[in-house]
């Protein structure tokens, strides 16, 4: 929800506010809503029971902020965007749902009738088309938990102002979305066309903005085109949702969606470590392990995890019970770069259902110092120079100065892989190209590292290698090592006899908004004229019994 970056869409921003805000502009909304739904959709999505018996608390959690209150507040003072946009989009709702019994139902209800109150009239938060369609999705998806059972009087307000939500949703799409935020803002027009008996469905209209945007929006491999995994989850699901809706209304579905989904179900695999969480990059966080195996269970799609998404810009080396995911892609173009992060060749490590190198994560909040600080190049395992990122972060979203080349190129040898990739993201501001060269053994137990940096003499740098908070760290005696422990008890050495070996703190923001504290390992050094390499290895302990994880 930052504002747009050029002076045309501010314009048109600003045009927006002064036609829809007329007072004179909700009259033209009306029109004779329904009283039932046509289509009752299902929504098999969990909610978290831990959320909902907060907020019947008063205790409001969004966007990485706090609220709390005795009477439901929409616009906090105070609060970031991050937070009014989850507060108004209900996704919430679930969470109560969860919490069972009568108490999550009042409690919707009550904030129901409360947004009612707050927010019959267009405004530009509540109203954005990305928030209008998902909270439409949301009210007609979840209408037997909150809706069904409810007096004659509520229902009538709840239809009244689904009708005029969607009938201004129809007038502005697709407007200026681009990316994730258009399929939020189909889904909730497709739902309210199907499902609200409306005269003059604008089905046709919001079919072909769909049909257009999925090939847009799917790389060859099934990556979505904003290579952030939790963004890939979040759209496979409004696809699995889509599919439901078209089926419970015997309507027919454009064949993309299908086809999307069957694409993306593999890939969505592909970014899962075997704990089932998400691989931490571009904004991602790892999820709840248990709506990731719901989502791939309502997809329905067969295929195996893929190897390479050279589209999206990916690795993944699966060898014993290790796994490795290697970034090897640019930031897509604005304004689709928005959650991109500044981390070129950052990597993680897993072993089993235990994660050993990571990066940092995610701060829902999404900009300011939060963005700043975790979508920077140190808070991702790879090499910072002079301690300046590899990519421009822009603090409300999105990337500036980034690598102009980036090459990968993989091999399988004898069951083992080896992984080449370089980026120039410092070559304009040091002359350095970055090289990365990983290999990992067939058994998974031995993986090689070696950074090459390219370029001027007399350049800092930092090798980076964040931990897992689960993970201790502890030096060897020669002060060339690192004795790496999991919780399961299996150790790991990492070594490097080039540079200045240290363990530093670190923080993890894996779930949530509250960073754990952690640490990790860095080799520093200086560059030396031409080509400085820095090799690296981790290589797993000789143990007397097989690890029980």
């Amino acid at each position: 929800m930052s504002g747009p970056r050029d002076p045309l869409s501010r314009l048109k921003r600003g045009a927006r506010v002064v036609a829809f805000g007329n007072p004179l502009y909700k009259f033209t909304l009306g029109g004779r809503a329904p009283t039932v739904l046509a289509v009752v959709p299902s929504d098999p999505w969990p909610g978290t029971v831990a959320a909902g018996a907060q907020m019947i608390q008063g205790v409001y959690r969004f966007g990485g902020e706090r609220v709390q209150s005795d009477e439901p507040l929409w616009y906090p003072a105070g609060v970031g965007a991050a937070w009014l946009k989850a507060a108004h989009s209900f996704d919430w709702m679930r969470d109560l749902r969860a919490v069972g019994g009568d108490a999550g139902r009042r409690h919707a209800r009550l904030l129901v009738t409360s947004w009612l109150d707050h927010n019959s009239a267009w405004d530009a938060i509540s109203w954005e088309p990305e928030i209008l369609g998902t909270r439409i999705a949301n009210w007609i998806g979840l209408h037997d938990f909150y809706c069904a059972s409810a007096d004659d009087g509520f229902r009538r307000r709840v239809f009244d102002s689904l009708s005029r939500q969607a009938t201004h949703l129809a007038r502005v799409l697709p407007g200026s979305l681009s990316g994730s935020a258009v399929i939020a803002a189909v889904k909730g027009l497709i739902y309210a066309t199907l499902c609200l008996p409306l005269p003059d469905k604008p089905l046709n209209l919001v079919l072909r903005i769909l049909e257009r945007e999925l090939p847009r929006q799917l790389m060859a491999d099934g990556i979505h085109v904003e290579r952030n995994p939790t963004t890939h989850l979040r759209v496979l699901r409004h696809l699995v949702d889509l599919r439901a809706v078209f089926r419970a209304a015997r309507a027919e579905m454009p064949e993309q969606v299908q086809q999307a989904i069957d694409r993306m179900t593999p890939a969505l695999r592909f970014f899962r470590h075997g704990d089932g969480g998400l691989a931490l990059f571009n904004g991602s966080q790892e999820q709840e392990p248990l709506l990731i195996d719901t989502v791939l269970t309502q997809a329905d799609a067969r295929g195996r995890p893929l190897r390479s998404a050279p589209y999206g810009g990916y690795e993944r080396v699966l060898a014993g019970r290790a796994l490795l995911l290697l970034d090897t892609g640019r930031p897509p173009r604005a304004p689709l770069d928005r959650t991109s992060h500044a981390g070129p060749l950052s990597f993680e490590f897993s072993i089993g259902r235990e994660r050993l190198i990571v990066n940092c994560g995610h701060h829902p909040c999404d900009i300011g110092a939060w963005r700043r600080g975790m979508a920077a190049t140190a808070a991702h395992s790879t090499v910072v120079v002079a301690e300046t990122n590899a990519a421009e972060v822009l603090e409300d979203g999105g990337i500036g100065r980034r690598p102009e080349n980036m090459t990968c190129e993989r091999r399988e040898i004898h069951g083992a892989t080896l992984i080449e990739a370089s980026h120039d993201g410092y070559r304009r501001n040091f002359g350095i190209i970055h090289h990365r060269r990983l290999y990992l053994s067939d058994n998974g137990e031995d993986l090689r590292g070696e950074d090459i940096l390219e370029g001027p003499p007399e350049r800092t740098f930092t090798v980076r290698f964040h931990l897992h908070p689960g993970v201790t760290a502890a030096l060897l005696p020669d002060g060339q090592g690192v004795l790496l422990t999991l919780p399961s008890g299996a150790t790991w050495r990492l070594r490097s006899g080039i540079g200045r070996l240290d363990i530093v703190d670190s923080i993890y923001l894996g779930l949530g908004d509250i960073p754990e504290p952690t640490r990790q390992i860095t080799i520093s050094g200086i560059t030396q004229s031409g080509a400085t390499p820095v090799k690296w290895a981790l290589r797993r302990d000789a143990q007397p019994d097989q690890d029980p994880t």
